[in-house]
């Protein structure tokens, strides 16, 4: 037995799956919920951890943690290890849905997890009752990760985006959406009418990923620079969901998706408005690496992505027309 094959056997490889929870969660408490195990457990292995590379890994910063400068150089080999065993030890086994333990990894923005996250945690209860289905949020720089991120997860929910290694990269397309204007039912500018751009341009907005203008633009600035308007970004914020609840009760306005506006609209006393001028469709597609086309497992849950896409296509919010644009607000 040589000797790098006497230190392999020598370890204890679940610390590789803990470690990389801990460096996707930069929590111990929520690395240990990932794991299904207890928070003293999963302090435990990070103890070990910490022994054996003689790093702290996670390094106390305020209320939360940040990982230190050899634990970000692990992040990528401890990701492509366990894809790696996963991949091992999925070989010439039939894959069973209805009995499979296996774990599935979705990235999404938290609008697509707030348009189809419950039909897809109905369909894995229902399917694959054993599995586990983890949606991590997605990051609004993925453009630039995008062809190394997709090779340790399952696949990726995102618009088109254009990547130098696209050739790597398969998709198809899951549902469409559409651009509209959100504004409280009290504000008197509104009342009866959708301002033109030009006016619109004056007002302040609330903006999701709110970036100068570049050439990775997330979604809704990039809307607003096609749409050639340039506002005063009175709100931020690294969400989708929460926009709607930042302009209830202000003067404000903001470029939301259909399908969120539309399920929050009565709740926060909204009006939902059609969008002046051309905006960009909104279409949402599942991302996979070609190293996965294969993959019984993988192939199911693409089929499963594809039925909630179509419940998703034959249930459009009210104010759509046949062709998926809005013809009134409420």
């Amino acid at each position: 037995m040589s000797r790098h094959t006497a230190q392999l056997a020598g370890l204890d490889l679940n610390l590789l799956v803990v470690l990389r929870e801990l460096l996707r969660e930069r929590n111990v408490t929520h690395a240990a919920e990932q794991l299904g195990v207890s928070q003293p457990a999963a302090s435990a292995a990070l103890a070990r951890l910490r022994r054996y590379f003689d790093d702290e890994l996670l390094v106390r910063v305020g209320r939360g943690y940040v990982l230190s400068p050899l634990a970000r150089q692990l992040q990528r080999p401890v990701e492509q290890a366990c894809a790696a065993a996963e991949e091992v030890f999925a070989t010439g086994v039939r894959f069973n849905p209805a009995t499979t333990p296996r774990e599935f990894t979705l990235l999404m923005a938290d609008y697509s997890i707030g348009v189809m996250g419950h039909l897809l945690s109905a369909c894995f209860e229902r399917e694959a009752p054993r599995a586990a289905l983890r949606l991590r949020l997605i990051r609004e720089s993925l453009s630039i990760d995008l062809p190394h991120v997709v090779r340790f997860v399952d696949g990726i929910v995102a618009p088109p985006i254009a990547v130098p290694e696209l050739s790597l990269l398969r998709s198809e397309e899951i549902f469409r959406d559409t651009w509209v204007l959100v504004v409280w039912a009290g504000n008197e500018r509104f009342a009866d009418r959708t301002p033109p751009l030009e006016e619109l341009g004056r007002m302040e907005w609330v903006v999701p990923y709110h970036r100068d203008p570049g050439v990775a633009l997330p979604p809704v600035p990039r809307q607003l620079e096609h749409l050639g308007l340039s506002p005063r970004v009175a709100v931020g914020v690294e969400s989708y969901q929460v926009v709607p609840q930042l302009i209830s009760g202000t003067q404000r306005v903001a470029l939301v998706q259909r399908r969120l506006a539309s399920s929050v609209a009565d709740v926060l006393d909204l009006r939902v408005l059609p969008c002046p001028g051309e905006p960009e469709p909104i279409v949402e597609s599942l991302w996979w690496h070609e190293d996965r086309g294969a993959d019984p497992a993988h192939e199911w849950l693409r089929g499963l992505v594809r039925r909630v896409g179509e419940e998703l296509g034959s249930h459009k919010p009210d104010g759509w027309s046949a062709e998926g644009t809005v013809t009134s607000g409420p």
